[in-house]
């Protein structure tokens, strides 16, 4: 039974079974704790108690309790010993937390987790749902049908046959024909929605996925082949957070070289030197023209294990770009790099591009691990943890310190919306063991725990700040004279230009909107629950780098204001640029192969390499993924790339009980109209025909920072949060 008190535009539910509050709103009016009306001061701390809860407990679906625990749930060692996956916490495997469920632990393994049976749902807060009448309208309903039913019914169909595919002409007839999906059971998809990527579903005789053709091939079809679209996607592409200028030479690693092997990279001055155009090395770094794609030390620890694992074999690698004189980037070399081992003396090798067909079909296997590698760094660390991941810990601490009747939650509450149910279902079955991403990425098994050692080695809240990572990768450098503070090294490079362009407009909002509630010097260091707030996200949050230095300081408006901007940007424009275009990139499997299963060819091995050069189409083929593996993956990326009929993108709120405040909801006027000029102006952009990352002939515009968007897969738009 539910009693609903209404007083003083403030509603409270109460579940009488449990005689706890469920719900605390205050109708559009936000006040500071000091600012409280004396009827509503125990109100409001009473319902913080009860979102907070007491730590104990498996968590009930009708609840409302915000709790922290680590990643102890990835795993299933009850149902296969095989399945076991480590904690992610503590100084070895650090990791932000999620939300605790309570669930007993696992039989078999006191320190992991019990899982959840599928399709039953992880719990999330009451108030984290997807609305019941909402459920199948918006995307997490198809992603969950997705993983609960579409892939299942793939492999049930497809892994009694799955093989490579024979040649480039297979791949096209999976845009062409589609994929057959027979099953015994006649009824078997009407369980769940049809995502988009289903163009047609016949059922005269059979069941057919047909999958859209994507933007990448839609208009050129061989662009991926070329050396100069192989770079440009470094700065235009999915993935365009990883690259860095080359400021340091000779290439270093930080690994240890008592187990890793000597720290020098085998790229050489002379090698460089001989693809630069006459210009030497130190010129070229002089003068800013050196990039540099470096999964080296991130992924060599991994990489032993990883291929001892069945239908995997990786390399970690380097990859050099040079800034041609017509505004282009070239890939001049890459390293592939092995363990140490004593069975073998090749450990690092470097590639060039070549003037032959030997040369290039080995150039482009050595692309191919390179895009491999991207992939996952892309899926595992850009994408899950420095997005979803990082995101969850400020939402619990929002619901658990700030009041709803905070300002600052009122701010960020349009950008916390579904994140965690979102997150939850990917941690039952996307990230889990034996999930999507082990199934279809190169680490497998041990793809969560590099994601943890990305977390361990680079991420820093602070650097969050778009302008700030820009910096720390040398693709920028400062200017007081230009907007955001920052002068990008490559003009062209649209995830930067468009995104500081984004950037400044919510740095903006949030400035006004922070500056209208906290008028005085001190207002911000006495708040004591945005105090507590703050200290809660660095201390149960992200409790494995607590102690780190770089935390910023909470005492001033400009504080919040930097604090507030990273956290709006990670949820909205930063995360549309690395997840809307995993099926625009990606839905081509040879573009983006998420896993390779062959190392290069090399001619000491005579059987293989005479192999390779009798067929070498078809080495590249069956060192790529499978006929499941690639429509497996597809599905998921078309899904992910999806925008619902009804999203929320930035600078739309239609929540009804947002904030009733004249000022504020000028400034959030003025903060939409800014955005309605930036559509424009990246339009302009994408009409420039100086500028070769975005417009030319058979390129694609870069769109995927423009604010708004229809429904479907569209390349384009910027939800207000992470709600899929």
């Amino acid at each position: 039974m539910l009693s609903i008190v209404v007083l003083f535009n403030l509603i409270i539910n109460f579940k009488s079974n449990c005689a706890k509050y469920c719900l605390l709103y205050c109708d559009k009016q936000a006040y500071l704790p000091s600012e409280t009306p004396a009827g509503l001061k125990e109100l409001r701390q009473d319902v913080l108690v009860q979102h907070r809860g007491n730590g104990k407990g498996e968590r009930k679906k009708f609840e409302r309790i915000y709790d922290y625990a680590p990643y102890n749930d990835l795993g299933n060692p009850d149902k296969d010993v095989d399945l076991a996956r480590p904690v992610l916490a503590g100084e070895e495997r650090p990791y932000p937390r999620r939300c605790r469920t309570g669930r007993p632990p696992s039989k078999s393994d006191p320190t992991a987790e019990s899982g959840v049976d599928k399709p039953d749902p992880v719990y999330v807060p009451r108030d984290e749902n997807f609305e019941e009448i909402k459920q199948n309208t918006f995307s997490s309903g198809a992603l969950r049908a997705l993983l609960h039913n579409l892939i299942p019914a793939m492999k049930a169909a497809l892994s009694h046959s799955d093989s490579q595919f024979e040649c480039f002409s297979d791949i096209d007839r999976l845009y062409k024909e589609g994929v057959s999906l027979n099953s015994d059971e006649p009824k078997f998809m009407d369980r769940f929605i049809i995502p988009s990527l289903m163009t047609k579903v016949m059922t005269i005789g059979e069941r057919l996925i047909k999958y859209d053709i994507p933007s990448i091939i839609s208009r050129d079809r061989f662009s991926w082949l070329r050396d100069n679209e192989f770079a440009r996607q470094t700065l235009a592409g999915v993935n365009p957070v990883s690259i860095k200028r080359l400021r340091e030479f000779p290439i270093l690693s930080k690994l240890d070289p008592a187990v890793f092997g000597p720290p020098e990279s085998a790229i050489t001055k002379e090698c460089l030197e001989h693809e630069l155009n006459g210009m030497s090395l130190e010129d070229a770094m002089e003068s800013n023209r050196l990039f540099i794609l470096d999964y080296h030390d991130l992924l060599l620890p991994f990489i032993k294990r990883m291929n001892s694992l069945k239908g995997r074999k990786s390399y970690a690698s380097r990859t050099v770009f040079f800034l041609t004189q017509t505004g282009n980037l070239r890939p001049i070399a890459i390293e592939l790099s092995l363990p140490p081992s004593s069975s073998s003396s090749l450990r690092k090798k470097v590639y060039t591009h070549g003037h032959d067909a030997t040369a290039f079909w080995i150039w482009k296997l050595a692309k191919a691990h390179v895009c491999s590698n991207d992939a996952g760094v892309h899926q595992l660390v850009n994408h899950w943890l420095r997005t979803h991941a990082c995101m969850e810990p400020y939402i619990i601490a929002s619901h658990r310190q700030l009041s709803s009747m905070h300002p600052i939650f009122k701010l960020l509450h349009p950008h916390m919306r579904y994140t965690m149910e979102i997150n939850a279902l990917a941690r039952q079955s996307l990230i889990n063991g034996g999930g999507i991403i082990e199934g279809c990425f190169s680490p497998e098994k041990y793809s969560m725990e590099v994601s943890s050692a990305a977390y361990k080695s680079m991420w820093r809240f602070d650097m969050e700040a778009l302008p700030a990572d820009l910096i720390r990768r040398g693709m920028a450098v400062e200017d007081p004279s230009m907007p955001c503070g920052i002068k990008l090294i490559i003009e062209d490079y649209p995830y930067a230009a468009d995104g500081l362009l984004i950037w400044s407009a919510i740095e903006d909002w949030v400035q006004d909107y922070v500056n209208h509630f906290y008028t005085d010097s001190n207002s911000v260091s006495y708040d004591a629950e945005l105090q507590a707030w703050w200290e809660e996200i660095k201390d149960k949050g992200h409790t494995d780098k607590r102690n780190e230095p770089w935390w910023p300081n909470l005492n001033t408006n400009e504080d919040l204001t930097r604090i507030l901007t990273i956290m709006i940007w990670t949820s909205s424009g930063q995360h549309a640029a690395i997840n809307f275009g995993q099926y625009p990139f990606g839905g081509y499997m040879p573009n983006r192969p998420t896993l390779m299963k062959k190392l290069i060819p090399q001619e000491d091995n005579e059987a293989e390499y005479e192999k390779f050069l009798l067929n070498p189409q078809h080495v590249f083929l069956t060192s790529v993924p499978s006929q499941l593996q690639a429509t497996q993956i597809m599905a998921v990326q078309d899904t992910l790339s999806t925008h619902s009929p009804d999203e929320e993108y930035l600078g739309q709120v239609h929540e009804t009980h947002w904030i009733n405040d004249g000022k504020i909801l000028s400034s959030f006027e003025k903060f939409s109209a800014r955005l309605e000029e930036i559509e424009e102006i990246i339009k302009k952009r994408n009409r420039d025909f100086r500028l070769k990352n975005r417009c030319g002939a058979g390129i694609p515009p870069y769109e995927l920072l423009l604010p708004t968007s229809g429904a479907g897969v569209t390349g384009r738009g910027i939800p207000n949060s992470i709600s899929i």
